[in-house]
This record gives structure tokens, sequence and C-alpha cells, in this order.
């Protein structure tokens, strides 16, 4: 008889922990009991059986690969592999890879358009994504919402960030400069362009 962490039942089950969490709320699943330290334990052998009232997913699994810029052109191959990977392993059919680049600030790239189109279309039963800032820099949570109330499980595979605060805030902040920098030297451009043609 083996027990299992929330964790580690997260990953059988190829969900995140939050999800999890939010199934226990909502009284759809039992834990099979909990440690001394009040963490909840699952039985191994029983762990799918156990879910019964969950309703199964339909509609497709999205993988949502992002880089911000062509010099990374490499990493948004590598991120997509990555998450490939993960839906094998984790057994989900119908995986549809869905990349974009562009910045994080920038809510009309069509990779990400396309995918809250069959999100709101009610094709989506799973967004699987490396971490939440690949989805959007800032937004992203009510992007998450979104999936929440059409029934769409998250699964961020690196859901603890490993980058801490501090360069967390300086990385929005290049991303905010970067941004507006190009908006300006665009602007400028096109002036002068109209300049050289009068």
């Amino acid at each position: 008889m083996r027990f299992l962490s929330i964790g580690e039942a997260a990953d059988q089950l190829g969900v995140a922990v939050g999800t999890l969490r939010r199934w226990h709320r909502q009284g759809r699943l039992a834990s099979a009991g909990r440690t001394v330290g009040g963490h909840r334990r699952y039985l191994h052998d029983t762990l799918r059986a156990s879910l019964g009232t969950v309703p199964a997913p339909t509609g497709k699994t999205v993988c949502y690969a992002r880089v911000s810029s062509h010099d990374q052109a490499e990493q948004l191959k590598t991120q997509a592999a990555r998450l490939e990977k993960h839906c094998v392993e984790a057994g989900f059919g119908d995986v549809e890879v869905v990349t974009d680049l562009g910045s994080g600030l920038n809510y009309r790239k069509k990779g990400l358009q396309r995918l809250l189109t069959d999100i709101l279309r009610g094709r989506v039963a799973r967004l699987v994504l490396v971490t939440k800032d690949r989805l959007l820099r800032f937004g992203s949570e009510l992007l998450l919402r979104i999936c929440e109330f059409f029934h769409v499980e998250i699964v961020i595979l690196d859901a603890a960030s490993t980058v801490s605060r501090e360069q967390q805030l300086t990385e929005d902040l290049v991303e905010i400069l970067t941004v507006f920098s190009s908006r300006l030297y665009g602007t400028r451009s096109r002036k002068n362009l109209r300049a050289l043609a009068a």
C-alpha cells in the first residue's frame, strides 16, 4: 500500500496541485488521510477511482510556448519540446502546440488570440505551460480565471519559480522599457520616412 503526497498525486493525474486543492474544496476528491503534520495523503492504487464525480475533460490539450525575441528562437523550440514530452509522459491525448514570438505585454499575438478563442468556444480541456509568465507577463491571472470558468485544467511545469523576486521585477522592468522603446523608435522612424517622402 503506497501513499502519495499532494504533489505526487497531482503528477500522477497530470494536473496542478492547485487543481487538487480546488477539487477538495468542491467535495469532488477525498484524501486517504492526513499526516501528523496535517498534510493530505492519497492511496496510489485507488487515486483515479476516487475521483468518481470529477467529469472527464473534453477537448484538446494545448501546450502554449512563448519567447520575447527572435534571438530566442532555439529556446522556443526547447520549450515546446519540453511541453510535448510532458504531455506524452502524462498520457494526454489530442495535443496541440501553440507558439508565439513576442512580448509578454502584447495581448494581440496570433497564438494567444487563437488559444483564447478556442477556450471561449469550449474546445480546450487542458492548458500546459512551462511557467505562468509564458502566457502573459502581466494579466496572466485573468486568463487563468477564464480557464477556470470554462473548466480548463491548468498544468504548470515550473509552478515554483526558481527566479528571485528581485530578478522577476528586473525582468518586468526590462520588458516594459523594451516595448515602449520600440514603440517610440517605430514612431520616429515613420515620421522620418514621411519627411523624406515629402
